[in-house]
């Protein structure tokens, strides 16, 4: 920000500045301060409350005391989900079960879930970040939000509720499903901003247009959108059909839930980390060496200030970069996420991600983003196929075309040979939450 109240964006434009809180306005070397102070009290209450930790840094050799500057960090033990899911389900947490004011857990589709608690001051600080969130992507006090994640033990619905009463913001609590009656919503209560998963976006779009009514027309400006990768392509379809700025928020369950990072709507680069609460690192996905920031890799996050469940050098799995702070100068950004390291399908050798697809899926005209990858093994060989919609009204001519185009496009931008399968508008299943890309019908342990 400079002196004429406004901040500098890409191009040369200046736009108003939001309000910001303390943190925001403090300079990297006082930020740098700040997390040092934090992370060597996180790290001690790790060790002395969490067994877990305790017997990971004694492993290590390494003890709380042992970190003097924040590149000590490193000397440190990683944290994985197979450790929470050890510890189910009050294992990891670090304080007395009576000072926990909630818990969420995740869906456990793979296996045990991972349980989370909540301190009265973990729920304060988490609706805090969320309210920072927020006022990143343009919202302001007295605005309608329409949350359409889902509320329960997913992080995403009540975090995004407590968040926006935070900043002041008027909270319609849709939750997911019954999407008529989420456009017929929209229309009536008049929100200025969604929150919700993009792929449930784009099924909330295509129902407006099933019942005649332009998106376009709606109060709606800001949608803020996470959960689940997604990319700009993505962007490019919604802004443009719903006629709003959409902007990233990042968040997991194990770190805090929503509000780890935001994108800001100034300049829509990449989700800026709030990292007076969360340190981030970029890893080594193969070996868990520590990459200079700029260098793709796995992103890593220790929490400085929660309670009931701290975490330590948690790998979560999302493939990114770290980069320089631009509207929020305090705070590096973070590259959108486009990957997992757990989405990845190795098809004959090749390293294939589900976004690398949907990105050349939404250059196709005639295709729909609505997709999903089927995979399938005929011997010894594994094949992928990719079921598309058509757009309305689109022709089977078009339709064979288009699939054609298709698998020229993944065979020369990613490298692997796919079938490609052009289904009618509206006959692939709908997302009310994440969305599931992936069908895998090999054997196991074919």
């Amino acid at each position: 920000m400079d002196d004429s109240g406004s901040t500098a964006v890409p191009g040369g434009q200046r736009l108003p500045d939001g309000p910001r809180d303390a943190a925001e306005r403090m300079s990297r070397a006082e930020l740098r301060d700040l997390q040092l102070t934090r992370l060597r009290a996180a790290l001690r209450h790790a060790y002395d409350h969490v067994e877990t930790y305790r017997r990971k840094f004694d492993a290590a050799g390494v003890a709380p005391g042992d970190c003097r500057t924040l590149a000590d960090l490193a000397r440190f033990p990683f944290t994985t989900k197979a450790d929470l899911r050890d510890g189910y389900p009050f294992g990891m947490f670090a304080v007395p079960r009576s000072e926990v004011r909630r818990i969420h857990a995740s869906s456990g589709t793979t296996g045990r879930p991972t349980v989370v608690g909540y301190t009265a001051n973990d729920l304060s600080v988490w609706a805090d970040v969320v309210a920072r969130s927020i006022r990143a992507a343009g919202g302001r006090p007295g605005d309608r939000v329409h949350i359409a994640y889902g509320y329960g033990l997913f992080t995403g619905g009540l975090g995004a509720h407590y968040g926006a009463e935070r900043a002041g913001c008027t909270v319609i609590p849709a939750s997911g499903g019954m999407t008529a009656r989420q456009v017929q919503l929209i229309r009536d209560l008049a929100p200025e901003i969604i929150m919700v998963t993009p792929s449930y976006m784009l099924t909330l779009l295509d129902e407006f247009e099933k019942q005649g009514v332009d998106p376009r027309s709606t109060s709606l400006r800001v949608g803020i959108f996470g959960a689940e990768p997604w990319t700009e392509g993505m962007r490019r379809e919604i802004e443009e059909r719903a006629g709003i700025d959409a902007v990233d928020i990042y968040g997991l369950s194990e770190v805090m839930g929503p509000g780890v990072a935001q994108e800001c709507v100034e300049t829509k680069d990449g989700p800026h980390i709030w990292e007076d609460h969360f340190l981030p690192e970029v890893v080594d996905p193969a070996d868990g060496a520590v990459l200079p920031d700029g260098d793709h890799g796995e992103l890593v996050f220790t929490s400085l200030t929660k309670e009931a469940l701290p975490v330590i050098r948690y790998r979560t799995r999302d493939l990114t970069r770290l980069l320089p702070g631009t509207a929020r100068p305090a705070f590096r950004r973070m590259e959108k996420v486009t990957g997992r390291c757990d989405d990845m399908i190795i098809l004959r050798g090749v390293n294939v991600f589900p976004t690398q697809i949907e990105e050349i899926l939404l250059r196709t005209p005639a295709v729909a983003p609505h997709f999903e990858l089927r995979l399938t093994r005929e011997g010894r060989m594994d094949r992928m196929a990719v079921r598309v919609e058509a757009r309305p009204g689109t022709s089977d001519e078009r339709r064979r075309a288009a699939a054609e185009e298709i698998v020229r496009a993944v065979k020369d931008g990613v490298g692997v040979t796919v079938a490609v399968e052009v289904v009618d508008p509206y006959t692939l299943e709908r997302s009310v939450g994440k969305i599931r890309r992936v069908v895998d019908l090999r054997e196991p342990g074919a």
